[in-house]
């Protein structure tokens, strides 16, 4: 494919900033990582409390909608709370965790600061499957346990956790993999479950555990038309990390996809030459939270399930 040929997507509005607030640092390995995080990977480090303080309030002038923490994983940088609490005085924050590190204090902590705010605290939780068999092959020996008593500690300090999970199944075994799911989580006490399935991304460590992109897996010029671009990531959000703005969570490996110091340095067009773009492109909005038309249906479903 020629240069010509390559789309670029414009900046439509600056709805969401992302922090990559403990860098590539995590407590697990996770065979499927996209960008191959580790308790050895250090190739993006933590993000202090003063920078993002100075973040948020660069942000205002672009008037960003909500905010996300990722990593990594974010519990693992000690000011994590105290960022949170910061963010809630400028709009809706979202952390994005493995629940396999929380300790009660900390969830005191932020149930008592969201409970001042002006403004909401959404906690994501990735575990990708319904049961140990699943999961652990991914995330490590232990981890649904770990992941589920989390939760557990989300619910019963009076978070609702919006459950991840990376499809590593066939997508016709989908409804399967909820249902069971929505069960466990039943059992545990979390009786209103949000369920969230996300495609595979081809880099990173799934590279090695599958395979990658190959030549056929990029967005043209022609598939774009009369696509709603603001479906995919960067037309609506940038995220901070400790070497400068980035153009997605996804593609912070790639140098191409480093856009600037500065919010305003990151607002040009980017080009959408990566493999991940076409993931992105296929299923849209990956990143962000379940839109309210999908939580009310996983909610229908998990009434069903009450009812039978």
């Amino acid at each position: 494919m020629s240069i010509a040929d390559i789309p670029s997507v414009e900046l439509q509005a600056l709805d969401e900033l992302w922090f990559q607030v403990s860098g590539t640092l995590c407590n697990l390995q996770c065979t499927h990582c996209f960008i191959s995080c580790s308790p050895h990977n250090d190739s993006f480090g933590y993000l202090s409390l003063d920078e993002v303080q100075r973040r948020l309030e660069e942000s205002v002038a672009f008037g960003v909608k909500e905010y996300y923490f990722t990593g990594g994983e974010p519990f693992l940088n000690k000011e994590l709370i105290a960022m949170l609490t910061a963010t809630l005085a400028y709009g809706p924050a979202t952390v994005l965790t493995n629940a396999t590190v929380l300790k009660p204090e900390w969830l005191r902590e932020l149930r008592a600061a969201e409970e001042r705010a002006v403004y909401s605290l959404e906690i994501r939780v990735s575990i990708d499957g319904p049961s140990a068999a699943i999961n652990d092959p991914i995330r490590g020996k232990g981890t649904f346990e770990r992941a589920m008593q989390g939760v557990r500690l989300l619910v019963e300090h009076g978070f609702l956790p919006i459950i991840t999970m990376t499809r590593t199944w066939d997508e016709a075994d989908d409804p399967g993999i909820l249902s069971r799911f929505r069960e466990a989580l039943h059992e545990l006490g979390y009786r209103r479950p949000r369920l969230k399935i996300l495609p595979r991304l081809q880099i990173g460590a799934e590279t090695q555990r599958t395979h990658g992109y190959d030549a056929n897996d990029v967005v043209t010029q022609e598939m774009l038309a009369d696509y709603d671009v603001g479906q995919l990531i960067c037309a609506h959000s940038r995220v901070i990390t400790d070497r400068g703005v980035c153009v997605c969570p996804i593609l912070l490996d790639s140098p191409a996809a480093h856009l600037g110091e500065t919010l305003a340095e990151s607002t040009s067009p980017f080009p959408l030459v990566h493999g991940a773009c076409y993931t992105c492109y296929q299923y849209g909005a990956i990143c962000t939270n379940p839109s309210s038309q999908v939580v009310e249906q996983q909610r229908a479903a998990d009434s069903k399930i009450r009812n039978e």
